[in-house]
C-alpha cells in the first residue's frame, strides 16, 4: 500500500495493489500496520445512483474512518471540524471507486459525506468507534459556508439529512 499524505493533517489517500489475472483480482483492503488504531466497529453502505448521505459526525466519542469502495463510484467529501486546524470549514473530496482501488483514511473531528455516482454503490467502513445514535450530528450538505461542489444537479436526499443542521449553527452548538 502506498500513503498519500493531503493538504489536511492526518487525512490520508491510501493506493493498494490488485493482483489480477484471468480468474479475477484479489486485493488487500486494510492492513493495520499502517494504521495504527483499533477499528472495532465496520459498516457497509448501499446507495443508489445520485444519492447524497452526510454530512455526518459523531461528538464526544469521535470516529475515526476508513473508507473503501467495493463496487461502483462515490464523490467522497469530507469538512474539517476541527477548530484548532489550518483548514477549519474547509472541505476535502476525491472520486473513491472500485476500479481506482484507493481508500480514504478519516481522522477524528471531521463530517464525513458523498455522493453516489454509480448504481448500488456499495462502501464498506471501519471506524474507530462504536455508533451512538444519540451522539451523532449533521451538517447540511448544502451549507452555503462550505459550498461543496457536488458532481449533480438533482440528489436523493434522506428527511434526516435534509434537516441537518448549517454548519455555523454546528460550530456554534458544539464544538
Amino acid at each position: 500500500m502506498k500513503i498519500i499524505k493531503t493538504n489536511f493533517k492526518d487525512l490520508k489517500i491510501y493506493q493498494k495493489q490488485s493482483f489480477k489475472d484471468q480468474r479475477g483480482y484479489t486485493r488487500e483492503l486494510f492492513n493495520n500496520k499502517l494504521i495504527n488504531k483499533k477499528f472495532p466497529f465496520d459498516l457497509i453502505s448501499l446507495s443508489k445512483k445520485n444519492v447524497i448521505r452526510g454530512l455526518h459526525l459523531q461528538i464526544r466519542k469521535p470516529q475515526a474512518k476508513f473508507i473503501t469502495v467495493l463496487r461502483g463510484k462515490i464523490f467522497d467529501v469530507v469538512v474539517d471540524c476541527r477548530r484548532k486546524s489550518k483548514t477549519f470549514g474547509k472541505y476535502f473530496s476525491i472520486i473513491l471507486s472500485e476500479k481506482k482501488n484507493i481508500s480514504l483514511y478519516i481522522p477524528d473531528g471531521f463530517a464525513h459525506g458523498y455522493c453516489s455516482l454509480s448504481d448500488n454503490s456499495l462502501i464498506h467502513y471501519k471506524m474507530t468507534n462504536y455508533r451512538y445514535s444519540k451522539l451523532e450530528k449533521g451538517i447540511l450538505w448544502n451549507d452555503n459556508i462550505i459550498k461543496i461542489k457536488w458532481p449533480i444537479k438533482k440528489p436523493i436526499i434522506s428527511i434526516k439529512d435534509k434537516n441537518n443542521m448549517s454548519f455555523n449553527e454546528y460550530i456554534n452548538t458544539y464544538e
